[in-house]
């Protein structure tokens, strides 16, 4: 390790330290074209960082990014983190009520965006504005939440690439004409990024990330052996950067290893091949619906001629999808486990001496593992139980007050469950929690059963997930509504969810039924409805 990465107490101050080594060598690279080097990416993060303070931003103070996979978004997060402020990345896709409610929720005192999701941005910037003056918030109704608007303020708009509003400044002019120093970080406690995930209840929450908990698990990942990259190695940026995947499994290990990133803004089958072989791509990190993308794809060893190592993670990637991968290309894949909470890599099969089918690995050195039953205590055997976790990489708790975070004793309960052979290799079973996984990205049923419930005619609404080839699981909406027209109902749910979530969220099928499986004391019985949906992906049901 380098003598300066001994005094590195933050994500940012990687990039100052490999500036000072490998000025002039590529740091990351769009897709398009364009490129920063160590040394200008050190100079933009600092210019962005310095542009923060001068527009009254400070340390603790949220700023949201709203961008996908460019070289804004890198410079903006960095130069976020070296402020000292807290970064809030978002889905760039998300609707206006989402971002409203996320915007509300973290009090941001500015948000970052571009051409794509600015229209969504000023809407939900308006809608904030809108409840704060005591006005009709429309639809939107939970964005006016007190709880909520208690934290909310206006935000200020930066835009790249697109015709400003008054009031509204360009990233140009966000960015300081040159960098100023800025005082070192003096507590690797300190809040740095606000992720949104569905944690253990309702709504999503934003998992608190110290500077501590992101750098500890870059060099967690860092001491995995044999490597998941290095200094040489051209890594694929196709995750989001949003996702704490992208964000720090991803971006945060090309920092720490000085690799080469390329940006991609989305996956595409042949496109995404294509830019492997331009750029000789040697590290592929990616989900598991990309590998139903290259299913059919012809030649698909020869495509990935330049890759060493695939790393799949996200959600879990099926025994037969990684062998008949593997047996096509001739390329291996490395598999883990990990939750935002966790920063996010807790296991890697690149940390087992042999990994039985189906296990998603051991777990990182720094990290310990138990599986507990219900009432807190170690499972005997090979029983399957909650999977508790415990290391320096865990989260502080969820935003606002640090709740459900880590017990005194540094454990935390992460909601999956799973079963733990001799060797220390993890299989997961199943989730306490009802999340959907859908290509990697978590969907709440009860955030859409409160979308879908607000259609006119709609009584009842259950919301599960369906096995699904493409992107592991689909949202699925049981939807009562007496009276009605089933296929006027589909059309009304569909059209509603289409302006009130994020394309992932939005149910892919609408089940119009009379009536909803429930328990006696009401409940709706979603794990009958999990089995229908079972049943109907093995060929069972119509």
């Amino acid at each position: 390790m380098p003598a300066q990465e001994h005094a590195v107490r933050d994500v940012a101050a990687l990039v100052g330290a490999a500036a000072q080594e490998q000025p002039g060598k590529l740091a990351v690279v769009e897709a398009a074209g364009r490129s920063l080097t160590w040394g200008t990416l050190d100079e933009e993060v600092g210019r962005v960082a310095t542009g923060l303070g001068a527009a009254g931003i400070v340390a603790g103070h949220r700023v949201m990014i709203v961008l996908g996979n460019r070289l804004e978004f890198v410079t903006t997060y960095l130069g976020v983190l070296r402020a000292q402020a807290v970064a809030v990345p978002v889905n760039p896709g998300s609707a206006p009520g989402e971002l409203a409610r996320m915007l509300a929720d973290s009090g941001s005192r500015m948000v970052v965006t571009d051409e794509h999701s600015v229209a969504a941005v000023r809407e939900a910037v308006d809608l904030i504005a809108a409840a704060l003056a005591g006005d009709s918030p429309g639809p939107d109704a939970d964005v006016v939440d007190p709880e909520l608007l208690a934290r909310a303020g206006q935000a200020r708009v930066v835009a790249v690439g697109t015709t400003l509003r008054p009031g509204e400044r360009s990233y140009d002019q966000l960015r300081a004409d040159r960098a100023r120093p800025v005082p070192p970080l003096p507590d690797p406690e300190k809040l740095a990024v606000l992720l949104y995930t569905s944690g253990t209840s309702g709504r999503p929450r934003a998992a608190m990330l110290s500077h501590r908990a992101l750098l500890a698990n870059v060099e967690q990942v860092a001491a995995v052996r044999p490597p998941m990259m290095h200094g040489d190695d051209v890594v694929l940026g196709v995750l989001p950067l949003f996702h704490v995947y992208g964000l720090n499994a991803v971006l945060g290990g090309v920092l720490r290893h000085r690799a080469k990133l390329v940006l991609a803004e989305r996956f595409d089958p042949q496109g995404t091949l294509d830019l492997i072989d331009d750029e000789a791509c040697s590290v592929v990190p990616v989900a598991p619906p990309v590998f139903a993308a290259w299913r059919s794809v012809e030649g698909l060893g020869e495509r990935l001629g330049p890759v060493r190592l695939v790393l799949s993670g996200s959600a879990p990637l099926t025994a037969e999808a990684l062998e008949t991968f593997q047996e096509r290309t001739g390329v291996p894949v490395h598999q883990g486990y990990g939750l935002t909470e966790a920063s996010p890599v807790v296991t890697s099969t690149l940390c087992s001496a042999a990994p039985a089918p189906g296990s998603v690995g051991a777990a990182l050195e720094g990290i310990e593992l138990e599986l507990r039953d219900d009432a807190g205590r170690p499972v005997e055997g090979e029983d399957p139980g909650q999977i508790w976790m415990r290391g320096a990489n865990l989260f502080s708790g969820y935003w606002p007050d640090a709740a459900d975070g880590p017990g005194d004793d540094g454990w935390w309960a992460t909601g999956d469950v799973g079963i733990l052979d001799d060797a220390g290799d993890l299989v997961l079973v199943d989730r306490v929690k009802e999340l959907v996984i859908v290509s990697g990205f978590n969907v709440y049923p009860v955030e859409v059963e409160d979308v879908v419930g607000e259609v006119p005619g709609v009584t009842e609404v259950a919301v599960v997930g369906a096995p699904d080839e493409e992107t592991g699981e689909a949202v699925v909406a049981y939807v009562v509504a007496p009276g009605r027209d089933a296929a006027e109902v589909e059309q009304a749910v569909r059209e509603h969810c289409a302006g009130r979530l994020a394309r992932f969220k939005q149910p892919t099928r609408v089940e119009v039924v009379e009536t909803l499986p429930l328990t006696v004391t009401g409940k709706v019985q979603k794990g009958r409805l999990r089995g229908l949906e079972r049943r109907r992906a093995l060929g069972l049901l119509e």
